[in-house]
Protein backbone atom coordinates (compact mmCIF):
# COMPACT_ATOMS: atom_id res chain seq x y z
CA UNK A 1 0.00 0.00 0.00
CA UNK A 2 0.88 3.41 -0.81
CA UNK A 3 2.90 5.06 2.05
CA UNK A 4 1.47 8.51 4.12
CA UNK A 5 4.82 10.26 3.40
CA UNK A 6 5.64 9.57 -0.44
CA UNK A 7 1.73 10.13 -0.90
CA UNK A 8 2.40 13.72 0.27
CA UNK A 9 5.92 13.55 -1.67
CA UNK A 10 4.23 12.97 -5.05
CA UNK A 11 1.15 15.79 -4.28
CA UNK A 12 3.89 18.24 -3.47
CA UNK A 13 5.69 17.11 -7.05
CA UNK A 14 2.26 17.10 -8.83
CA UNK A 15 1.63 20.81 -7.68
CA UNK A 16 5.30 21.98 -8.77
CA UNK A 17 4.56 19.90 -12.18
CA UNK A 18 1.35 22.24 -12.36
CA UNK A 19 3.13 25.75 -11.63
CA UNK A 20 5.85 25.39 -13.61
CA UNK A 21 3.63 23.74 -16.41
CA UNK A 22 1.41 27.31 -16.00
CA UNK A 23 3.91 29.45 -15.85
CA UNK A 24 4.97 27.97 -19.40
CA UNK A 25 1.50 28.55 -20.37
CA UNK A 26 1.54 32.25 -20.19
CA UNK A 27 -0.70 31.45 -17.41
CA UNK A 28 -3.17 29.02 -19.13
CA UNK A 29 -4.42 26.63 -16.31
CA UNK A 30 -3.33 22.85 -17.67
CA UNK A 31 -5.12 20.25 -15.98
CA UNK A 32 -3.27 17.69 -17.09
CA UNK A 33 0.48 17.35 -16.33
CA UNK A 34 1.12 14.31 -18.89
CA UNK A 35 1.03 15.86 -22.42
CA UNK A 36 4.08 14.03 -23.25
CA UNK A 37 3.74 10.55 -22.23
CA UNK A 38 3.49 8.03 -25.06
CA UNK A 39 -0.15 7.60 -24.80
CA UNK A 40 -0.10 4.32 -26.31
CA UNK A 41 2.63 2.79 -23.72
CA UNK A 42 0.73 0.12 -21.99
CA UNK A 43 -0.46 0.75 -18.11
CA UNK A 44 0.87 -1.60 -15.12
CA UNK A 45 -1.14 -4.37 -14.44
CA UNK A 46 0.04 -4.30 -10.72
CA UNK A 47 -1.34 -1.51 -8.66
CA UNK A 48 0.67 -0.83 -5.38
CA UNK A 49 -2.33 1.18 -3.96
CA UNK A 50 -5.18 0.20 -2.59
CA UNK A 51 -9.13 2.39 -2.79
CA UNK A 52 -8.53 3.60 0.34
CA UNK A 53 -4.74 5.54 -0.64
CA UNK A 54 -7.02 7.03 -3.04
CA UNK A 55 -9.94 8.01 -1.13
CA UNK A 56 -7.63 9.85 1.55
CA UNK A 57 -5.93 11.95 -1.15
CA UNK A 58 -9.28 13.40 -2.00
CA UNK A 59 -10.94 16.64 -0.14
CA UNK A 60 -13.45 15.63 2.35
CA UNK A 61 -16.01 18.30 0.34
CA UNK A 62 -15.32 16.20 -3.04
CA UNK A 63 -17.76 13.40 -1.43
CA UNK A 64 -20.78 15.74 -0.53
CA UNK A 65 -23.91 15.66 -2.88
CA UNK A 66 -25.80 18.70 -3.10
CA UNK A 67 -29.56 18.34 -4.38
CA UNK A 68 -29.78 22.35 -4.93
CA UNK A 69 -26.28 22.16 -6.62
CA UNK A 70 -27.37 19.18 -9.05
CA UNK A 71 -30.82 20.72 -9.40
CA UNK A 72 -28.68 24.19 -11.01
CA UNK A 73 -27.38 22.01 -13.63
CA UNK A 74 -30.65 20.30 -14.57
CA UNK A 75 -32.80 23.70 -14.70
CA UNK A 76 -29.47 24.85 -16.58
CA UNK A 77 -29.39 22.38 -19.25
CA UNK A 78 -33.49 22.63 -19.47
CA UNK A 79 -33.09 25.67 -20.17
CA UNK A 80 -30.68 26.33 -22.70
CA UNK A 81 -32.49 23.44 -24.23
CA UNK A 82 -35.75 24.88 -24.41
CA UNK A 83 -33.71 28.09 -25.96
CA UNK A 84 -32.37 25.64 -28.78
CA UNK A 85 -36.04 24.57 -29.55
CA UNK A 86 -37.41 27.68 -29.81
CA UNK A 87 -35.22 29.06 -31.64
CA UNK A 88 -35.16 25.93 -33.97
CA UNK A 89 -38.96 25.65 -33.92
CA UNK A 90 -40.01 29.49 -34.76
CA UNK A 91 -37.22 30.47 -37.21
CA UNK A 92 -35.53 27.45 -39.15
CA UNK A 93 -38.85 26.63 -40.83
CA UNK A 94 -39.26 29.93 -42.34
CA UNK A 95 -35.45 29.76 -44.04
CA UNK A 96 -35.07 29.61 -47.40
CA UNK A 97 -33.60 26.02 -48.46
CA UNK A 98 -30.74 26.19 -49.06
CA UNK A 99 -30.18 27.72 -45.12
CA UNK A 100 -32.63 25.90 -43.53
CA UNK A 101 -30.86 22.38 -45.07
CA UNK A 102 -27.64 24.06 -42.95
CA UNK A 103 -29.75 25.09 -39.60
CA UNK A 104 -31.06 21.99 -38.95
CA UNK A 105 -28.05 19.89 -38.34
CA UNK A 106 -26.51 22.86 -36.65
CA UNK A 107 -29.89 22.93 -34.04
CA UNK A 108 -29.54 18.81 -33.80
CA UNK A 109 -25.93 19.12 -32.84
CA UNK A 110 -26.43 21.72 -30.24
CA UNK A 111 -29.54 19.84 -29.25
CA UNK A 112 -27.79 16.67 -29.17
CA UNK A 113 -24.94 18.28 -26.89
CA UNK A 114 -26.96 19.61 -23.96
CA UNK A 115 -29.57 16.87 -23.93
CA UNK A 116 -26.58 14.42 -23.58
CA UNK A 117 -25.59 16.76 -20.18
CA UNK A 118 -28.87 16.01 -18.81
CA UNK A 119 -27.89 12.06 -19.82
CA UNK A 120 -25.30 12.09 -17.79
CA UNK A 121 -27.12 13.81 -14.74
CA UNK A 122 -29.36 11.13 -15.57
CA UNK A 123 -26.69 8.45 -15.04
CA UNK A 124 -25.34 10.37 -11.90
CA UNK A 125 -28.37 9.73 -10.32
CA UNK A 126 -27.77 6.06 -11.22
CA UNK A 127 -24.91 5.95 -9.41
CA UNK A 128 -26.68 7.85 -6.18
CA UNK A 129 -24.30 11.01 -7.12
CA UNK A 130 -27.42 13.65 -7.57
CA UNK A 131 -28.31 14.27 -4.28
CA UNK A 132 -28.20 12.59 -0.30
CA UNK A 133 -31.54 11.10 -1.11
CA UNK A 134 -31.69 7.72 -3.29
CA UNK A 135 -35.57 8.48 -3.91
CA UNK A 136 -35.17 12.05 -5.22
CA UNK A 137 -32.13 10.87 -7.36
CA UNK A 138 -34.48 8.02 -8.98
CA UNK A 139 -37.08 10.18 -9.48
CA UNK A 140 -34.82 12.72 -11.56
CA UNK A 141 -32.95 10.26 -13.05
CA UNK A 142 -35.89 8.22 -14.17
CA UNK A 143 -37.94 11.32 -15.86
CA UNK A 144 -34.54 12.59 -17.47
CA UNK A 145 -33.55 8.76 -18.98
CA UNK A 146 -37.00 8.22 -19.83
CA UNK A 147 -37.79 11.40 -22.14
CA UNK A 148 -33.86 10.44 -23.64
CA UNK A 149 -35.22 7.05 -24.75
CA UNK A 150 -33.23 5.15 -21.82
CA UNK A 151 -35.01 3.09 -19.54
CA UNK A 152 -33.29 4.36 -16.19
CA UNK A 153 -33.80 1.44 -13.75
CA UNK A 154 -33.03 -1.61 -16.45
CA UNK A 155 -29.70 0.42 -17.82
CA UNK A 156 -28.71 1.14 -14.10
CA UNK A 157 -28.64 -2.22 -12.73
CA UNK A 158 -26.54 -3.45 -15.65
CA UNK A 159 -24.40 -0.37 -15.51
CA UNK A 160 -23.99 -1.17 -11.97
CA UNK A 161 -22.82 -4.39 -12.89
CA UNK A 162 -20.64 -2.84 -15.66
CA UNK A 163 -19.05 -0.95 -12.83
CA UNK A 164 -18.47 -4.03 -10.32
CA UNK A 165 -17.01 -5.91 -12.71
CA UNK A 166 -14.94 -3.48 -15.48
CA UNK A 167 -12.93 -5.45 -17.86
CA UNK A 168 -13.79 -9.03 -16.96
CA UNK A 169 -13.78 -11.78 -20.08
CA UNK A 170 -15.82 -13.31 -17.66
CA UNK A 171 -18.40 -11.08 -15.99
CA UNK A 172 -17.87 -7.67 -17.33
CA UNK A 173 -21.50 -6.56 -18.80
CA UNK A 174 -20.70 -4.52 -21.89
CA UNK A 175 -17.69 -4.00 -24.28
CA UNK A 176 -16.50 -7.35 -24.06
CA UNK A 177 -13.78 -7.54 -26.93
CA UNK A 178 -13.28 -11.16 -28.75
CA UNK A 179 -10.17 -13.31 -28.97
CA UNK A 180 -8.57 -13.61 -32.15
CA UNK A 181 -10.41 -17.43 -32.36
CA UNK A 182 -13.57 -16.11 -32.17
CA UNK A 183 -13.27 -13.00 -34.52
CA UNK A 184 -15.74 -13.33 -37.31
CA UNK A 185 -15.26 -13.54 -40.92
CA UNK A 186 -16.69 -10.50 -41.94
CA UNK A 187 -14.59 -8.58 -39.53
CA UNK A 188 -11.82 -9.45 -41.45
CA UNK A 189 -14.08 -8.75 -44.14
CA UNK A 190 -14.44 -5.17 -43.03
CA UNK A 191 -10.79 -4.60 -42.10
CA UNK A 192 -10.49 -2.15 -44.44
CA UNK A 193 -11.14 2.03 -44.39
CA UNK A 194 -14.56 1.53 -46.12
CA UNK A 195 -15.44 -1.12 -43.75
CA UNK A 196 -14.22 0.67 -40.78
CA UNK A 197 -16.50 4.00 -41.80
CA UNK A 198 -19.17 1.05 -42.17
CA UNK A 199 -18.23 -0.40 -38.60
CA UNK A 200 -18.17 3.06 -36.70
CA UNK A 201 -21.33 4.02 -38.74
CA UNK A 202 -23.00 1.03 -37.22
CA UNK A 203 -21.63 1.08 -34.00
CA UNK A 204 -22.34 4.61 -32.98
CA UNK A 205 -25.84 4.72 -34.16
CA UNK A 206 -27.51 1.59 -33.63
CA UNK A 207 -25.50 0.27 -30.96
CA UNK A 208 -27.03 1.54 -28.02
CA UNK A 209 -30.73 0.11 -29.14
CA UNK A 210 -29.06 -3.02 -30.30
CA UNK A 211 -27.39 -3.46 -26.64
CA UNK A 212 -30.71 -2.40 -25.17
CA UNK A 213 -32.70 -4.77 -27.23
CA UNK A 214 -30.50 -7.85 -27.68
CA UNK A 215 -27.52 -7.56 -25.16
CA UNK A 216 -25.06 -7.30 -27.99
CA UNK A 217 -21.72 -6.94 -27.08
CA UNK A 218 -23.15 -7.87 -23.78
CA UNK A 219 -21.78 -10.49 -20.91
CA UNK A 220 -23.32 -14.05 -22.49
CA UNK A 221 -26.15 -15.11 -19.91
CA UNK A 222 -26.73 -18.48 -21.94
CA UNK A 223 -30.38 -17.43 -23.09
CA UNK A 224 -31.47 -14.42 -24.82
CA UNK A 225 -31.04 -11.08 -22.52
CA UNK A 226 -32.70 -7.68 -23.14
CA UNK A 227 -33.41 -4.76 -20.74
CA UNK A 228 -37.21 -4.17 -21.47
CA UNK A 229 -37.86 -7.94 -19.99
CA UNK A 230 -37.97 -8.21 -16.58
CA UNK A 231 -37.13 -11.60 -16.41
CA UNK A 232 -34.26 -11.38 -18.64
CA UNK A 233 -31.04 -12.79 -16.62
CA UNK A 234 -29.77 -9.50 -16.45
CA UNK A 235 -31.95 -8.55 -13.33
CA UNK A 236 -32.33 -10.15 -10.14
CA UNK A 237 -35.74 -10.20 -8.23
CA UNK A 238 -36.04 -7.73 -6.23
CA UNK A 239 -34.73 -5.36 -9.32
CA UNK A 240 -38.01 -6.76 -11.74
CA UNK A 241 -40.93 -4.72 -10.52
CA UNK A 242 -38.37 -1.56 -11.38
CA UNK A 243 -37.52 -2.84 -14.81
CA UNK A 244 -41.05 -2.81 -14.76
CA UNK A 245 -41.37 1.14 -14.06
CA UNK A 246 -38.54 1.08 -16.78
CA UNK A 247 -41.04 -0.29 -19.50
CA UNK A 248 -44.15 2.43 -18.30
CA UNK A 249 -42.05 5.01 -18.11
CA UNK A 250 -40.73 4.36 -22.18
CA UNK A 251 -44.37 3.60 -22.95
CA UNK A 252 -45.38 7.29 -21.58
CA UNK A 253 -43.32 8.42 -23.46
CA UNK A 254 -43.93 6.94 -26.78
CA UNK A 255 -47.87 8.09 -26.17
CA UNK A 256 -46.74 11.36 -25.80
CA UNK A 257 -44.77 11.22 -29.20
CA UNK A 258 -48.11 10.01 -30.77
CA UNK A 259 -49.86 12.38 -29.50
CA UNK A 260 -47.10 15.08 -31.53
CA UNK A 261 -46.88 13.55 -34.26
CA UNK A 262 -50.87 13.74 -34.25
CA UNK A 263 -51.07 17.53 -33.83
CA UNK A 264 -47.87 18.37 -35.25
CA UNK A 265 -46.80 15.46 -38.07
CA UNK A 266 -43.80 13.09 -38.12
CA UNK A 267 -41.28 15.74 -39.63
CA UNK A 268 -42.04 17.95 -36.96
CA UNK A 269 -41.32 15.36 -34.41
CA UNK A 270 -38.44 13.48 -36.19
CA UNK A 271 -36.57 17.15 -36.62
CA UNK A 272 -37.59 18.88 -33.25
CA UNK A 273 -37.07 15.63 -31.09
CA UNK A 274 -36.34 12.47 -32.92
CA UNK A 275 -33.06 13.78 -34.15
CA UNK A 276 -31.86 15.01 -31.21
CA UNK A 277 -32.19 11.95 -29.19
CA UNK A 278 -30.62 9.87 -31.57
CA UNK A 279 -27.86 12.47 -31.15
CA UNK A 280 -27.68 11.85 -27.16
CA UNK A 281 -27.10 8.25 -27.90
CA UNK A 282 -24.76 8.42 -30.64
CA UNK A 283 -22.66 10.79 -28.16
CA UNK A 284 -22.97 8.18 -25.45
CA UNK A 285 -21.78 5.35 -27.30
CA UNK A 286 -18.94 7.24 -28.69
CA UNK A 287 -18.12 8.43 -25.11
CA UNK A 288 -18.18 4.43 -23.81
CA UNK A 289 -16.10 3.24 -26.77
CA UNK A 290 -13.30 5.57 -26.32
CA UNK A 291 -13.31 5.33 -22.66
CA UNK A 292 -13.09 1.44 -22.80
CA UNK A 293 -11.11 0.78 -26.24
CA UNK A 294 -7.23 2.08 -26.13
CA UNK A 295 -3.80 -0.06 -27.09
CA UNK A 296 -2.66 0.68 -23.54
CA UNK A 297 -5.97 -1.08 -21.59
CA UNK A 298 -5.74 -4.02 -20.04
CA UNK A 299 -8.24 -7.09 -20.09
CA UNK A 300 -8.21 -9.53 -17.71
CA UNK A 301 -9.78 -13.12 -17.12
CA UNK A 302 -10.45 -14.72 -13.38
CA UNK A 303 -7.27 -15.74 -13.24
CA UNK A 304 -5.84 -12.04 -12.97
CA UNK A 305 -8.79 -9.87 -12.59
CA UNK A 306 -9.43 -8.24 -9.45
CA UNK A 307 -11.91 -5.11 -8.48
CA UNK A 308 -9.33 -1.86 -8.25
CA UNK A 309 -7.46 -3.53 -11.22
CA UNK A 310 -10.59 -3.31 -13.89
CA UNK A 311 -11.37 -0.04 -12.43
CA UNK A 312 -8.13 1.20 -13.68
CA UNK A 313 -8.57 -0.44 -16.86
CA UNK A 314 -10.27 3.26 -18.51
CA UNK A 315 -8.68 6.17 -19.76
CA UNK A 316 -9.90 9.50 -19.62
CA UNK A 317 -10.59 11.51 -23.60
CA UNK A 318 -10.26 14.99 -24.11
CA UNK A 319 -13.72 15.89 -25.92
CA UNK A 320 -12.68 20.17 -25.99
CA UNK A 321 -15.44 22.45 -25.52
CA UNK A 322 -17.67 19.81 -25.04
CA UNK A 323 -16.00 18.52 -21.71
CA UNK A 324 -18.02 20.97 -19.86
CA UNK A 325 -21.54 20.54 -22.01
CA UNK A 326 -21.29 17.06 -21.05
CA UNK A 327 -20.61 17.47 -17.58
CA UNK A 328 -16.70 16.57 -17.35
CA UNK A 329 -17.65 12.86 -18.03
CA UNK A 330 -15.58 12.65 -20.57
CA UNK A 331 -12.18 13.95 -18.77
CA UNK A 332 -13.30 12.34 -15.46
CA UNK A 333 -13.90 8.83 -16.00
CA UNK A 334 -10.84 6.91 -14.33
CA UNK A 335 -11.98 8.71 -11.17
CA UNK A 336 -15.60 7.68 -11.97
CA UNK A 337 -14.62 4.08 -12.26
CA UNK A 338 -12.93 4.30 -8.84
CA UNK A 339 -15.22 6.61 -7.08
CA UNK A 340 -18.64 6.44 -8.94
CA UNK A 341 -20.87 9.18 -6.31
CA UNK A 342 -18.39 11.71 -6.84
CA UNK A 343 -20.64 14.36 -8.55
CA UNK A 344 -19.63 15.94 -11.45
CA UNK A 345 -19.03 19.33 -10.11
CA UNK A 346 -16.07 17.99 -7.93
CA UNK A 347 -15.22 15.25 -10.33
CA UNK A 348 -12.21 17.44 -12.13
CA UNK A 349 -10.81 18.04 -8.25
CA UNK A 350 -11.03 14.70 -7.36
CA UNK A 351 -9.36 13.73 -10.29
CA UNK A 352 -6.03 15.96 -9.73
CA UNK A 353 -6.09 15.05 -6.16
CA UNK A 354 -5.83 11.03 -6.90
CA UNK A 355 -3.29 11.95 -10.52
CA UNK A 356 -0.07 11.74 -8.03
CA UNK A 357 -1.24 8.52 -6.18
CA UNK A 358 -2.19 6.72 -9.60
CA UNK A 359 1.08 7.96 -11.55
CA UNK A 360 1.59 6.03 -14.38
CA UNK A 361 -1.48 3.89 -13.70
CA UNK A 362 -3.53 7.06 -14.91
CA UNK A 363 -4.13 7.86 -18.86
CA UNK A 364 -5.76 10.71 -20.60
CA UNK A 365 -5.51 10.45 -24.08
CA UNK A 366 -5.99 13.75 -26.17
CA UNK A 367 -5.85 12.73 -29.49
CA UNK A 368 -8.44 14.33 -31.98
CA UNK A 369 -11.76 12.29 -31.54
CA UNK A 370 -12.21 11.62 -35.04
CA UNK A 371 -8.92 10.77 -35.23
CA UNK A 372 -8.84 8.52 -32.19
CA UNK A 373 -11.99 6.40 -33.52
CA UNK A 374 -10.29 5.93 -36.68
CA UNK A 375 -7.13 5.05 -34.93
CA UNK A 376 -9.21 2.56 -32.17
CA UNK A 377 -11.15 1.11 -34.88
CA UNK A 378 -8.18 -0.17 -37.07
CA UNK A 379 -5.77 -1.22 -34.35
CA UNK A 380 -8.04 -2.87 -31.73
CA UNK A 381 -9.98 -5.84 -32.95
CA UNK A 382 -9.30 -8.78 -30.97
CA UNK A 383 -7.37 -9.78 -27.62
CA UNK A 384 -4.19 -11.80 -26.73
CA UNK A 385 -2.16 -12.25 -23.72
CA UNK A 386 1.43 -11.70 -24.54
CA UNK A 387 2.99 -15.21 -25.69
CA UNK A 388 6.04 -14.26 -23.45
CA UNK A 389 4.48 -12.62 -20.22
CA UNK A 390 4.30 -14.63 -16.84
CA UNK A 391 1.11 -12.86 -16.66
CA UNK A 392 -1.38 -15.59 -18.87
CA UNK A 393 -4.37 -14.35 -17.44
CA UNK A 394 -3.82 -10.08 -18.81
CA UNK A 395 -4.93 -9.83 -22.59
CA UNK A 396 -4.32 -6.63 -25.07
CA UNK A 397 -5.45 -5.21 -27.80
CA UNK A 398 -4.32 -6.62 -31.28
CA UNK A 399 -5.08 -5.17 -35.07
CA UNK A 400 -5.45 -7.60 -37.57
Amino acid sequence: MVNRQDLKRNLSLYRLIISINNMGAGGRMSDDPFDGKKILERVPVDPPFSLSDLKKAIPAHCFKRSVIRSSYYVVHDLIVAYVFYFLANTYIPFLPAPLAYLAWPVYWFCQASILTGLWVIGHECGHHAFSEYQLIDDIVGFILHSALMTPYFSWKYSHRNHHANTNSLDNDEVYIPKRKSKVRWYSKLLNNPPGRVFTLVFRFTLGFPLYLLTNISGKKYGRFANHFDPMSPIFTERERIQVLLSDLGLLAVFYAIKIAVTTKGAAWVTCIYGVPVVGVHVFFVIITYLHHTHLSLPHYDSTEWNWIKGALSTIDRDFGFLNRVFHDVTHTHVLHHLISYIPHYHAKEARDAIIPVLGEYYKIDRTPIFKAMWREAKECIYIEPDEDSHHKGVFWYHKM
